[in-house]
């Protein structure tokens, strides 16, 4: 697929087909992006799953945090990563080994690893990269 653009229909399938979202990096602290973007999900009717190895066992936004995807105890349709792009395939690598399967990787504004999305996809997730869920939903869905 070409991440340098993506079809509008393709972004907006899936803000409407997931309603359950893994966000890694999720920060308790409200200045930092992950809190607001998470917030924003939370109140368009979003299940927001915060996953921080620094923050487990506490709650974020009265979420439950989680140290790792793998530790989730329940299905989830999308992970979106707030992450430096360095780690996005140690994401892409942990994502693919859960069962069932989250069938889409998203990762935020900066988060790019081209690599790492022909990973993902090869293993049959959707990837979308550079982009942010709470701008898109927006100007797509609402």
């Amino acid at each position: 697929m070409n991440h340098n653009n993506y079809d509008d229909s393709y972004i907006a399938d899936i803000l409407l087909s997931v309603r359950t979202i893994a966000l890694v990096g999720a920060s308790p602290n409200p200045a930092r992006p992950s809190n607001g973007v998470m917030a924003y999900l939370l109140n368009r009717g979003y299940r927001v799953i915060p996953v921080n190895p620094g923050q487990a066992g506490k709650e974020i936004l009265g979420q439950w945090v989680y140290a790792h995807l793998s530790d989730i105890p329940e299905p989830v349709d999308m992970v979106d990563v707030f992450r430096a792009p360095e780690y996005l395939r140690a994401v892409v690598e942990e994502t693919i080994m859960i069962e069932p399967r989250p069938p889409v990787i998203w990762g935020q504004l900066g988060v790019r690893d081209d690599a790492a999305a022909a990973r993902a996809e090869a293993a049959g997730v959707r990837v979308v990269m550079d982009r942010c869920p709470a701008i898109e939903y927006p100007r797509l869905v609402a």
